[in-house]
């Protein structure tokens, strides 16, 4: 037997109607969105904005940072490093009384001097670095 003419054509058409009921579906949901009020924000300067501001930033106050003091450096061969033994002393790149270095984690903020409290050991802070030398620093 052969096909009926009539049966494709209206399944064709079925697809039709069925691709333009999609994108019908689109064009509505993009009416949708177009007709949606733009963003509104509150000014920088009122006092309400500044105050939840103060809040939302109290959270940072807490978190741990970590400090490190180096005295100074140097370099030794392996072979001296294994002869090393308990009271042996390593010379350091700085001498006595010069600045130290002051990191916050592992980012250069400043030089300072050793002090002794309470027979602990302190650093004095005697100069921290401008804000455009720490940016340098970072990268």
């Amino acid at each position: 037997m052969a096909d009926d003419p009539t049966k494709e054509t209206s399944e064709d058409t079925s697809d039709i109607s069925d691709a333009s009921d999609a994108s019908d579906d689109w064009a509505t949901a993009l009416e949708e969105q177009n007709e949606t009020a733009p963003a509104s924000f509150a000014e920088l300067g009122s006092s309400a904005t500044s105050t939840d501001s103060g809040q939302n930033l109290e959270f940072l106050l807490d978190i741990p940072l970590s400090v490190t003091v180096e005295l100074g450096r140097t370099k030794m061969l392996i072979n001296n490093m294994l002869q090393l033994t308990q009271g042996s002393v390593i010379e350091l790149s700085k001498s006595a009384g010069e600045p130290v270095e002051i990191y916050v984690n592992n980012k250069l903020l400043g030089k300072g001097e050793v002090i002794v409290v309470n027979d602990r050991f302190g650093i004095r802070i005697t100069e921290i670095i401008s804000q455009a030398d720490r940016i340098k620093n970072m990268g």
